[in-house]
């Protein structure tokens, strides 16, 4: 029963931060903010994933990490390999001044495409 109360901890989770990232959308806000929002919600949705499969993870921001160790469990996740290399540099880069990009609008509404197909994904597997 824990197992399901972590799970859908990670699913809450990662629902706010969707819901943080339509509206910044909606309203035209930061490309910045909108990409690592992005990037939140895919992490925490493959972290999810792992709970509910009973596994333990490293405490890492690496989507393509997490989906390595989701793809021992199931390989279907290689089907959203491109989703997390794309959404995976959009942890630090967003997070610390100086040297980083600054992102535009159709980035971050790209990112949000493949946030929500591995939103879609996980759900599909946790169901």
């Amino acid at each position: 029963m824990r197992k399901n109360k972590i799970y859908l901890e990670w699913i809450l989770r990662a629902q706010d931060d969707e819901r943080s990232a339509e509206i910044l959308l909606r309203e035209e806000g930061s490309p910045n903010t909108i990409c690592f929002l992005c990037q939140q919600i895919a992490e925490k949705y493959l972290k999810g994933y792992l709970v509910f499969r009973g596994k333990k993870f490293p405490k890492i921001h690496q989507l393509d990490r997490l989906r390595k160790l989701c793809e021992k469990l199931d390989s279907a996740f290689n089907e959203i390999k491109e989703e997390t290399e794309y959404l995976t540099g959009f942890y630090i880069t967003t997070r610390y001044p100086g040297d980083y990009p600054q992102f535009t609008f159709k980035e971050a509404k790209e990112a949000f495409k493949r946030a929500s197909k591995i939103k879609e994904f996980v759900m599909e597997k946790t169901k």
